[in-house]
């Protein structure tokens, strides 16, 4: 995580404190995946202190809410910044040990928006994970004969206990705001509203964390290329399973089947 010397060194004490109730090994490393040198330095950390490099998970996101309209160019790029090319600083600071290693698991939490429906007002976010996905599938070939294995978690809208919503970036072109607000007012309350309405009483996003669990747990070679978690059922499992089934067609076409499985 971030400044675990600053605002971050409560959440770091309580993971220590957790680790020393629960007989675990569980270490805070600085990481701020904006910046070449701390992913280059955490991954180093890791490696110098363990010997190896096991998982690698792409976790970190930020949401903004908004007509896309009003959002800078330079706000979109900073999006993008981190939820896209902050997971190429940190492949390009992991992938050499991994390599190395002949072995690793590569595990990319994206979003039912990239294949379900989509609402409006969330499209830089949206955008922004669609290219994530893409990024995910097209490495997912290209470490395979490392023996790196992929799989891409896709969450659905859970709208509650996150912080998504509350904690959402805003368009900076505040009069190009106030344009759309003629004709679409209200319209991000409501989005919000009705997805929270979509999502029965049991959904608990702590069932994501399980199930990266689940997948780090799975046997090399069993792990799911793809896993949904979205009890809104957004429609994403049924497309993203017509686009995985197309991909790994075309993979066969051309010969390279053997890139769908990492070498054991």
């Amino acid at each position: 995580m971030r400044d675990l010397n600053g605002r971050n060194a409560a959440a770091a004490s309580d993971a220590k404190q957790y680790a020393t109730e629960h007989n675990v090994d569980l270490r805070p490393v600085e990481l701020d995946i904006s910046s070449d040198e701390s992913s280059r330095q955490a991954v180093n950390t890791v490696v110098s202190e363990t010997g190896r490099l096991d998982v690698l998970v792409h976790n970190a996101g930020h949401m903004v809410t908004g007509p896309a309209e009003a959002f800078t160019p330079e706000q979109l790029a900073d999006l993008y910044d981190t939820n896209v090319v902050g997971t190429q600083r940190l492949n390009r600071a992991a992938l050499p040990q991994m390599r190395g290693q002949q072995d690793g698991l590569m595990v990319w939490v994206g979003s039912s928006s990239t294949r379900g429906g989509n609402p409006p007002y969330l499209a830089p976010y949206f955008a922004a994970k669609a290219a994530m996905d893409a990024l995910a599938q097209s490495y997912a070939l290209e470490v395979a004969r490392f023996g790196i294995e992929t799989t891409i978690v896709v969450p659905g809208a859970f709208t509650h206990g996150t912080n998504h919503f509350a904690h959402s970036g805003k368009p900076a072109d505040t009069d190009i705001v106030s344009a759309y607000e003629t004709k679409y007012a209200g319209l991000m309350e409501q989005v919000s509203q009705k997805l929270a309405e979509l999502e029965p009483a049991w959904a608990d996003v702590a069932e994501v964390a399980k199930e990266i669990v689940t997948v780090v747990d799975t046997e090399k070679g069993r792990r799911p290329f793809r896993v949904h978690i979205d009890p809104s059922d957004d429609g994403a499992t049924v497309v993203n399973g017509v686009a995985d089934r197309v991909r790994a067609e075309l993979l066969r076409r051309i010969g390279l089947d053997d890139l769908l499985h990492p070498v054991a």
